[in-house]
Order: C-alpha cells, then structure tokens, then sequence
C-alpha cells in the first residue's frame, strides 16, 4: 500500500511502507496548502524537481528539522549546506538513472520548463510514482513510460506555466500509467484549469481520481 497526500499545487506526501517522501514542499506560502512545515511528521527524503519558488518552497526547513536527505538536480541544493542542511543530507544528483538509497529509487528524467527543472521518478514497495514536476508535454514521456513503467503518474494541468488538460491527457496516454492525478492547476487564477476537463478526455483508458487539498489517495 503506497499513501499519496495532494497538499495542493505541486507538494505531495508519499507514504511507502518504510519511507516517508515528499516533492516539492511547497507549503508556508501556499493558498491551497491545509499544512505547514510543522504539521509534517516522520519524513525520510525531500525530492525538488526545479527551483522556482513553487516547487523548492520549504524544502530546506523540512530537511533540516526532520533530518531529512534532500534530493535534488547538484545546482539546485549544492549551496543547501549555507542554509543548515547537514552535508550528508544532501544528494545533488541530475538526470540519468534511479539511485538506490536503501529500498527506495529515486531519480529524475527530462521536463521541458526553465530553472533546471526535471520530472521524478520514485520506487519502492514494487509501486513507481512518476511526478512530472513543472513540464510542457514532449516526446519522450512515451521513453518515460516504457523505461520505469509507471503506476501512477501525477501530471501538471494547469496551462500557462505547464501543460493543459488537453496536453496532459496526451502525456497520460504516452506514459501509460494505470493512474493520473490532476496537479498544479487552482493555486491561483492563471492556472485555475478544470481536472474534469482532464478526466473526461481520458475516461474509459487512465483512471482519474481528482483530489482536494489534503486528500489522500491509496494504490
């Protein structure tokens, strides 16, 4: 059993049986955000896709306070130290291939975006979840989807910054996850897209959960 938590726009909480993640905690200045770096309790590894202020929001608090590893492309967290993140803390990678952490992958693949920004791919528990960070839709989701097989994709809706409902049900389709979760779209009005938009273009071939703020959704 894998939790995902939706806390709004991109930050999620993933909740394997032995590892406690979360991406792009972007959670103090978020509207849509029912918590706060406080309210979070065991977490083993922070993932940022890309720098924008959205997506790296807390990450450093979070992995100082809960001696968390901070996972992230090596130019976006190499200067994390400055800020109080113990040097073993930090794993500055970039795009290639999953790294073993101990009954856990984590890795990062291409996102077409600004700001040194990736898509992520994490596995554990024989369950993958593909967070594709802040992307326009490409070519290569399809590479994507047949290299680490998916079973939940959590894609970007929104427009204007990232992909649409229309644009993302075609990476779903590429991707080929069994789930796609509707995200970064409502925090504010340029991006406040409808997820059923999203659903019904899919419906009959991904299912489509769309999730509040706060929702949890169990695979």
């Amino acid at each position: 059993m894998v939790k995902l938590t939706w806390y709004g726009h991109a930050a999620w909480l993933v909740e394997f049986e032995r590892h406690t993640v979360i991406i792009d905690p972007f959670l103090k200045d978020n509207p849509k955000s029912p918590v706060k770096p406080s309210d979070l309790k065991k977490i083993d590894f922070v993932v940022v896709t890309h720098t924008h202020s959205d997506h790296i929001g807390d990450a450093y608090e979070i992995s100082k306070e809960k001696g968390a590893k901070l996972v992230s492309l090596y130019e976006n967290i190499i200067e994390a130290d400055k800020s109080g993140v113990k040097e073993e803390n930090i794993a500055a990678m970039n795009i290639g291939t999953q790294v073993d952490f101990g009954g856990i992958k984590i890795g990062f693949v291409q996102a077409v975006h600004s700001a040194n920004c990736t898509g992520t791919v994490i596995t554990a528990d024989n369950v993958t979840i593909y967070h594709a960070g802040d992307t326009g839709l490409f070519g290569d989701m399809k590479l994507i989807g047949e290299m680490y097989r998916p079973k939940v994709a959590l894609l970007p809706i929104g427009g204007y910054f990232t992909m649409g409902p229309k644009e993302a049900a075609m990476a779903a389709r590429m991707i080929k996850p069994e789930i796609a979760i509707p995200m970064h779209y409502g925090t504010w009005p340029p991006i406040d897209s409808n997820p059923r938009e999203f659903q019904e273009i899919l419906k009959g071939e991904v299912k489509v959960p769309i999730l509040s703020p706060g929702e949890t959704f169990i695979v």
